[in-house]
């Protein structure tokens, strides 16, 4: 077959590119003949959706401790950027921490919401 080039390395390229373009073809024929509702979007497999892992809810509150960079712990809303590592508080603890001398955040001032009942 005088029209394949002729050293290995070109051959495995080409051999490459013919796999990569068969698998594309087939894809379009899988969704040709079953094609997905408008409405529906087409679900990711389940090993890729076990793949992704699960993110924790973020918190409405949190409390950062004192240690390396933070002199003391601070209260903080659970979105705050200031918080960094914080343990999730429910607003009737950070009522509680608050009234018991920790400190509120400077930046998301926790304490102008959690003061109001």
């Amino acid at each position: 077959m005088g029209d394949l080039p002729p050293d290995l390395d070109r051959l495995r390229t080409l051999e490459t590119w013919l796999a990569l373009s068969l698998r594309r073809v087939r894809e379009e024929i899988a969704a040709a003949e079953h094609p997905v509702e408008p409405w529906r979007a087409p679900r990711k497999p389940a090993a890729a959706r076990a793949a992704v892992p699960r993110r924790e809810p973020t918190p409405d509150w949190g409390i950062s401790s004192a240690g390396i960079g933070a002199p003391v712990a601070e209260i903080h809303r659970g979105d705050c950027f200031a918080g960094g590592a914080m343990q999730p508080l429910s607003a009737e603890r950070a009522r509680a921490e608050l009234a018991d001398g920790v400190q509120a955040c400077g930046v998301c001032r926790p304490d102008r919401v959690l003061n109001r009942t």
